[in-house]
């Protein structure tokens, strides 16, 4: 929460982490993260207090920890968590193996591959996937409890005018090896930055709000998450949150009806 800093003072953003449920695009819950903290610490205080018995939880490369992976196969729920730099050697020895057997075309272990192709607004975005369940090479692998598969996701992306990108991501997961399945979930993830981040920044203009105190700000995210899943839910009206925030401040009987959905 950006405006909540205090530049003169030496005090950081408020941070909260949020849990947000793709299919049905409501926020399940939030945990500030303390001052001298981080999303390391906050994360398992959310998992903690979410009923995730049979879901799927997806989560940024900081969240890949072996006490959040313990703690999310203990609620009876399965991971597919993002790999970066920061388990020692484990998305490099991951990211080495994969990108080699996909220069030798897969002919040496047993894989699943699905890909997707979405076009739009100027932009053509290909996703391939790759997820094999053969990680008994992987050194330290019974130390992520229930892992079962790794994945590769290339993503290729053209937009006209524009030279085309290509991004290879990296995870690990407690899935059996089902492309079609993994690319869902890894789409899926992508939701909460399109369908809440940039709701709250545009809908809620939440980065321009000046309230510091770290108390006051967490009870304004509350709210504000409150306002999202009310004006998500609510499906009558077909235009967006900012839209919606405006026509409920204009129009009492519309309110009503957010409200009381």
């Amino acid at each position: 929460m950006c405006g909540s800093r205090e530049p003169i003072k030496g005090k950081k953003a408020l941070k909260v982490v949020s849990a947000w449920a793709s299919e049905a695009s409501v926020v399940l819950g939030e945990v500030r993260c303390e001052e001298k903290s981080n999303e390391i610490t906050a994360i398992p205080e959310l998992l903690n207090i979410l009923d995730l018995a049979g879901c799927i939880v997806t989560i940024d490369a900081i969240g890949c920890q072996k006490n959040i992976v313990a703690e999310i196969i203990e609620k009876e729920a399965d991971y597919v968590i993002s790999l970066k730099g920061n388990q020692g050697n484990l998305h490099q020895d991951i990211k080495d193996y994969l990108d080699w057997a996909e220069r030798i075309g897969l002919t040496e272990i047993e894989y699943d591959y699905g890909q997707t192709l979405e076009k739009g607004r100027g932009r053509i975005e290909e996703r391939r996937c790759w997820v094999t369940e053969e990680i008994g090479w992987l050194e330290g692998g019974n130390d992520w409890k229930n892992l079962k598969s790794v994945v590769m996701v290339e993503a290729i992306r053209e937009v006209i005018g524009k030279e085309p990108t290509v991004e290879r991501r990296y995870f690990i997961s407690s899935l059996e090896a089902n492309a079609t399945e993994l690319l869902r979930c890894v789409r899926g993830h992508r939701a909460i930055e399109n369908e809440l981040h940039r709701c709250l920044d545009i809908g809620f203009r939440e980065d321009n709000c000046r309230v510091r105190e770290a108390t006051s700000a967490e009870n304004l995210a509350a709210i504000r998450h409150i306002g999202i899943n009310l004006l998500k839910q609510e499906r009558s009206s077909k235009r967006g949150i900012e839209g919606k925030r405006r026509k409920a401040g204009w129009d009492e009987n519309y309110l009503r009806k957010v409200l009381n959905f």
